[in-house]
């Protein structure tokens, strides 16, 4: 019985990698850009098996971009230093003290990470931040809220050259200023801006929730960026499920051929979204 089990598994192991040959040509030489956040970044194992998502899809020939968060980082970093917080309309202020703790937790401890955990399941990540090789320059959001940039100008030669050597970057969300400041970014719209300047095939944003969901709740697998200012306007898509589809809304307008909000809580959500016909999550077309 159970040599006939074992043979079972070898055969839907075998069935699955051929019916993934047409994905797999597919996403040949594409660039996908993904913001890793939630789930894995919280949990050793989650983030092993990212890691080797992340490792087997360079593997078969895809370009992939990790861009990544680190707010509940941030928080414990801030309340152990007693460095206090002030808000404006549910937004963190972050002034002077706040964004240098940013900046060290971000490039530090959570960008080598991520970085560790690919090596370590035998790819070569390189970190770095949207400071490095004039990557990424930014505009203040919102004077009220301090040194918080949206990204305005994003030159992404340093990612192509890293592409060039079988380098998978790892990036963490801050940027720099005309003047020489130091601008925390929203992941999110970081990986919409990396997205859109490398003209990404797709741009995938894992998250704590299975994707976008109409009135009813249902999980909705396709949608138009017409649907989505639909449900924006009426309420159906409301509070953090806002920005992530205005992120996918502004990276399609700037060349991302498509937005995946998926649900990284599924065990190899990014290869089910890149490889299978069923897909992981809600995918956002133009």
């Amino acid at each position: 019985m159970k040599k006939q089990t074992m043979n079972r598994d070898w055969i839907a192991t075998a069935r699955t990698l051929s019916e993934a040959l047409p994905y797999l040509q597919r996403y040949d030489n594409s660039i996908v850009v993904i913001k890793l956040g939630g789930h894995a970044m919280g949990s050793d194992e989650g983030m092993e098996m990212f890691a080797r998502d992340v490792v087997l899809m360079q593997m078969v020939g895809v370009n992939p971009v990790v861009v990544h968060g680190g707010g509940p980082m941030i928080n414990a970093m801030l309340k152990k230093l007693d460095i206090q917080s002030e808000f404006v309309n549910g937004k963190r202020v972050t002034d002077e003290a706040t964004v240098e703790v940013v900046e060290m937790v971000l490039s530090g401890r959570v960008n080598k990470r991520i970085v560790q955990a690919i090596n370590a399941q035998g790819g070569k990540a390189v970190g770095l931040s949207g400071k490095d090789a004039n990557l990424v320059f930014c505009e203040q959001t919102d004077p009220d809220l301090g040194f918080v940039g949206t990204p305005n100008d994003v030159d992404p030669t340093v990612l192509e050259n890293l592409f060039e050597s079988n380098t998978i970057p790892v990036i963490a969300p801050l940027g720099s200023g005309r003047d020489g400041e130091t601008f925390n970014i929203n992941g999110d719209t970081m990986a919409g801006a990396i997205a859109g300047a490398l003209n990404a095939d797709r741009l995938l944003l894992l998250t704590d929730v299975a994707g976008v969901k109409n009135a009813k709740g249902d999980v909705l697998t396709e949608l138009s960026a017409g649907q989505i200012k639909d449900m924006i306007a009426d309420g159906t898509i409301a509070g953090g499920m806002i920005p992530k589809t205005e992120t996918a809304l502004d990276a399609l307008e700037q060349g991302v051929r498509a937005v995946v909000i998926l649900d990284g809580r599924v065990p190899n959500a990014c290869l089910l979204e890149i490889y299978t016909e069923h897909g992981a999550g809600s995918m956002i077309r133009g």
